[in-house]
């Protein structure tokens, strides 16, 4: 017995030498990529560096720039509203396009790829091609429009519908969350649909009533995806107007690339982006608070 106890102790040993090792690679990169810069970002928030010499202990002055920063206000404004306008909008379209979807249709899967396919397209050529459809002049934007009689915008260099027209272009991407909201009216029994049914529930009220709910996991998950990955817009903002017209487009990240990369203050840069990582932490843990409200597990 005592050898058997000393066999398995040493197997057991084994495994969780073996569980180590492959895990090792993910334990690396985490430390490596992930926990070091972070803390590495928090020392920062105290120092004065351009890159080019050592850094220099400044205290607290970063964060009393931040506060008196004006174009601090200007780059949350523009986030907030590129936030909870796009996202709602996004989830509302890729919600309606996934129900049009889910139903027997000739050709279906081939209008699924479709709408998927501009969510792989590289974000430089995504970016590219709809610098040349907002184009002020020879633009396939405003041809549409003046079709019904309104005249050419400058949409990319006019503050008031540069931020709408990065939202228009965003709509263009939707095809993860359409995917993810097809996966889940799939998966909602059609016996309850048939049970509404019997019981009288019109088509609207049976969405309301049954698909919603249903679905109401998969609503949250793009709902707190969606909004972290809005609060990170960058690279169309970069390519197309660099923040302008007038700090229009002017979001978080690029403003934080700009101050690290451009302006080289790397101390002031790692101060904006904790401040963006607390306002995303903030408010994915006021939707996890906020989402026993209204989303519905199923329970065995």
């Amino acid at each position: 017995m005592i050898g058997q106890g000393r066999t398995l102790s040493a197997l057991k040993h084994r495994e969780a030498i073996d569980g180590f090792l492959f895990a090792s690679p993910f334990l690396l990169g985490f430390l490596l990529w992930i926990a070091f810069p972070m803390l590495y970002s928090v020392w920062l928030v105290f120092q004065s560096w351009d890159l080019l010499t050592p850094p220099r202990f400044v205290g607290l002055n970063n964060l009393h720039q931040l506060l008196s920063d004006p174009s601090t206000g200007i780059v949350l404004a523009n986030t907030a509203f590129y936030t909870f306008i796009g996202v709602p909008l996004r989830l509302m379209l890729a919600f309606a396009l996934a129900m049009a979807l889910n139903v027997n249709l000739r050709g279906r899967d081939v209008y699924r790829t479709i709408f998927y396919l501009p969510a792989i397209t590289p974000i430089i050529a995504t970016a590219v091609v709809w610098v040349r459809i907002f184009h002020p002049e020879f633009g396939i934007l405003n041809e549409a429009i003046g079709i019904v009689g309104i005249p050419p915008q400058k949409w990319l260099f006019n503050p008031v519908l540069a931020k709408p027209a990065f939202i228009f272009m965003d709509l263009w991407t939707i095809g993860p969350q359409f995917v993810i909201f097809l996966a889940g009216l799939q998966s909602v029994p059609v016996t309850l649909l048939e049970a509404a049914n019997i019981d009288g529930a019109g088509a609207i009220r049976r969405f309301f009533s049954v698909v919603v709910p249903m679905v109401s996991p998969v609503i949250f998950f793009n709902l707190v995806v969606g909004i972290i990955g809005s609060f990170q817009v960058f690279t169309t903002a970069l390519v197309m107007t660099n923040g302008g017209p007038q700090n229009a487009t002017l979001f978080a990240v690029l403003y934080i690339y700009q101050n690290g990369f451009q302006f080289f203050r790397m101390g002031y840069a790692a101060t904006l982006a904790w401040l963006l990582f607390l306002i995303i932490l903030t408010f994915t843990i006021a939707q996890f608070l906020l989402g026993r409200q209204w989303v519905f597990y199923e329970e065995n």
